[in-house]
């Protein structure tokens, strides 16, 4: 399946012309010209990688990347910009960014470096525990081989939550409470072999309760 991109950047002819370019190496194609429309976009769709210019009027893409990297967004992004040196290099990649490309530049190291990221990122998806899928940003529940996934419904902070949890499972991470009980809520409501402890002083964890348990890929 080809894979979606989302471009954004407020340059109409560069964004064009990045848009061109991909769809000639049979990217599907997203656009958005300013970071406002970008987050837009994914709240509606989900994207195999973002392609982000940082100078943009409004909010700049450092601000955005920052924000969806807060929001439990961990789609890969390629950070573009004009301002070279290595502070500024370190403070995309600080700021979330998987890769960060200088202008000028040429179309096909783009498309080197999009493939290289989508590549890593699949190849670190977290691995989740029986009856658990991670598909699209989305968490399902698969409770056996044959059914159909379905969707586990959460809000941002449960699965900001999750994702944290799962990344790898045994992750202890920080919560609001009322935000880890809602989770595991939801969790225990359609898997028996899955729970939520609290660790006191330092957060929550997920436990499998499966006496032989083991990992799907969530594909």
């Amino acid at each position: 399946m080809n894979k979606t991109i989302l471009i954004i950047d407020d340059d109409d002819i560069l964004r064009n012309a990045l848009a061109r370019g991909l769809r000639n190496e049979n990217f599907n194609i997203l656009t958005a010209n300013s970071a406002e429309n970008g987050i837009d976009i994914l709240t509606r769709i989900s994207v195999d990688a973002i392609v982000l210019d940082r100078m943009m009027t409004g909010m700049d893409g450092l601000t955005f990347l920052k924000k969806i990297r807060a929001d439990g967004n961990a789609t890969p992004v390629i950070m573009l910009t004009a301002m070279t040196g290595a502070d500024n290099a370190i403070e995309g990649l600080s700021g979330g960014a998987d890769d960060y490309l200088a202008k000028p530049f040429q179309i096909r190291e783009l498309i080197l470096r999009l493939n290289n990221i989508i590549r890593n990122h699949a190849n670190t998806a977290p691995k989740m525990p029986r009856g658990l899928a991670f598909i699209d940003n989305e968490f399902f529940i698969t409770t056996t081989p044959d059914s159909t996934p379905r969707l586990l419904s959460l809000s941002g902070e449960e699965k900001k939550l999750l994702q944290h949890l799962t990344s790898p499972v045994g992750n202890i991470a920080p919560a609001a409470p009322m935000v880890a009980k809602r989770l595991r809520g939801k969790i225990n409501v359609v898997l028996s072999n899955l729970d939520i402890m609290t660790i006191r002083g330092q957060g929550y964890k997920l436990v499998n309760l499966d006496p032989h348990p083991h990992n799907n890929d969530g594909e």
